[in-house]
């Protein structure tokens, strides 16, 4: 981590939302790299930027036109002419440019108002496309880790991907098919039954049903193929009910829940 900086873990660091060993890592760095050192307050004036909120100014340059343009009507309304409809004509012409003066200026701090917020917007945008690519990359490595805890930690990542990619889908795919621990499998499965639409899930279950062995996960995918009427998941479901390991619990709720798909 030294070697090749923490920048991307920054505003998750800020956050306080990094796993506790990874942290502790990203503390470390810090300390001895300039570099990120300098990238962390960057960002943290950043994220006070975008805490506060934005008042339109008007520029000095565009302050002092109007005040020029105010001094001349001033002038213009102060000579005296003969005629009185000459002086009303120009008072009401005078107020009128007054006005439009106003309603210039009024108009400039809207616009310039609209840009701020506009880019203030742009930069919220940036930092939650990057959060979130912060997080699928710290998810994917706990889910790798010698750790069951630690596996299952990145696995209960999936509640902050409301659209997870098909990387994310494949890893959770992975932990239930392949992974030694039955908390471990049993928590993937939870976390995929949430994207039953996703014809890469049904598969998923499909295939996990021909191999897994705890019949509390077992019962937890025949419920979930039953729920959407899968009909690829009727011939697995009949040969757990011909194995003779198959629970009778088990059994019965593949009897329970077979008619409603055929």
């Amino acid at each position: 981590m030294e070697k090749n900086h923490v920048l991307e873990l920054i505003p998750e660091y800020l956050d306080g939302v990094l796993p506790v060993e990874i942290q502790k890592q990203v503390e470390e760095h810090l300390l001895k790299c300039p570099k990120c050192q300098k990238e962390m307050e960057e960002m943290k004036l950043l994220f006070n930027a975008l805490d506060t909120e934005v008042v339109a100014v008007p520029s000095d340059r565009l302050k002092a036109k109007f005040e020029e343009a105010l001094e001349a009507e001033k002038e213009n309304m102060g000579q005296v002419v003969s005629l009185t409809s000459r002086k009303r004509s120009n008072w009401a012409s005078n107020l009128l440019k007054v006005a439009a003066s106003i309603a210039l200026l009024v108009a400039a701090f809207q616009m310039g108002s609209l840009f701020q917020q506009q880019k203030v917007d742009e930069n919220i945008s940036v930092l939650k496309d990057e959060t979130l690519q912060m997080k699928q990359t710290a998810m994917l490595s706990l889910m790798e880790n010698q750790s069951a805890s630690k596996r299952i930690q990145g696995v209960n990542y999936i509640d902050e991907f409301e659209h997870p990619d098909e990387a994310i889908i494949k890893a959770l795919a992975n932990r239930l098919l392949n992974d030694e621990n039955d908390n471990v499998r049993l928590t993937a499965f939870e976390a995929l039954s949430k994207f039953t639409s996703s014809e890469t899930v049904k598969n998923v279950f499909i295939d996990a049903l021909g191999q897994e062995k705890n019949p509390s996960i077992q019962i937890g995918i025949i419920e979930e193929l039953v729920k959407i009427q899968e009909k690829k998941a009727i011939d697995p479901m009949k040969k757990l009910l011909d194995e003779e390991e198959t629970q009778p619990f088990v059994k019965e709720q593949i009897k329970t829940g077979l008619p409603k798909i055929i």
